[in-house]
């Protein structure tokens, strides 16, 4: 994944399994923001969101393990497993004062991370997190089904593009985010490392179904930050919770958590920290005040 171009310079840092892990350190502070992506994602997402907080905070944005520019690797990729490869991290750079921010699947790593492991994560910061809906047993196979290395495989640019549409509140990709829709273009010539990233992916969203978190949400003890957009398309899923909204499903999770302040920016879909950067920056600055 040499081909890909990165807004700051790229650091790495070998942690055991051979893994070498990505990642980019910008700023500082007394506050080390650790920046989490989510499914099929890696650590350009945060670009907005680094730019105006490095002013005031350490920022620290990693592609997880097979996304990236992070080395692959045949791995049993489980939220347990990608938990213990960033509590490896923090203790390697030895960050203090550490406050999570995760997207999407990266909310619910971090969401398992503090209730899994003993952190001295000081804050969590959640954005559009997956870990808050949940599914019936029937629900779980028919994603399992569903969501298999071959669909990712087999995806044309076409289908890629739509799918990156469904994560904005225009359901289109922006002009200043189509580089994630030729990145990904550069993944699919190296069909090696594609099928690799595609196993990746199933196993992933099994992950997320198998280790739910949301049963466990009133045991969190930390100040909480929840911001998700309005017109988030992904979550909840359309298809098996029609009448569910992200409006619902956000305050049903952020009830169950102690210390929880809940944001809900419209117009914003499940990118929301990309669509309303300014706004999501501007929360997570106010939440940590």
């Amino acid at each position: 994944m040499d081909a890909l171009v990165y807004p700051y310079p790229v650091k790495y840092a070998e942690l055991s399994d051979n893994i070498e892990l990505a990642y980019v350190d910008e700023g500082q502070g007394h506050y080390t923001l650790l920046f989490i992506h989510g499914l099929g994602s890696y650590l350009p997402a945060w670009t907005k969101n680094i730019a105006s907080l490095k002013a005031d905070y350490r920022c620290v944005a990693m592609d997880l393990p097979n996304y990236g520019k992070s080395s692959p690797g045949n791995f049993f990729f489980s939220l347990t497993f990608f938990t213990l490869v960033i509590d490896e991290f923090i203790r390697k750079l030895q960050l203090k004062n550490v406050i999570l921010v995760g997207h999407s699947m990266g909310g619910q790593i971090a969401l398992t991370m503090v209730l899994n492991l003993n952190t001295d994560i000081l804050k969590l910061v959640l954005i559009a997190p997956a870990g808050f809906e949940t599914f019936t047993e029937p629900e779980k196979l028919w994603l399992r089904q569903t969501y298999t290395p071959a669909l990712t495989l087999s995806a044309t640019p076409e289908q890629i593009q739509q799918n990156f549409n469904l994560n904005f509140a225009s359901n289109q990709l922006p002009e200043d985010a189509k580089f994630m829709y030729y990145d990904r273009l550069r993944m699919i010539e190296d069909l090696l490392y594609y099928t690799g990233y595609s196993n990746m992916i199933s196993m992933c969203v099994n992950a997320m179904l198998e280790e739910s978190v949301f049963e466990r949400l009133d045991q969190l003890t930390l100040p909480t930050l929840v911001i998700c957009g309005k017109e988030d398309f992904l979550i909840p899923n359309r298809l098996l919770h029609p009448d569910e909204t992200t409006i619902a499903l956000a305050k049903r999770g952020a009830s169950r958590i102690l210390k929880s302040e809940l944001v809900i920016l419209s117009p914003g879909g499940h990118f929301v920290q990309w669509e309303c950067a300014g706004r999501v920056n501007d929360a997570i600055r106010d939440f940590i005040r």
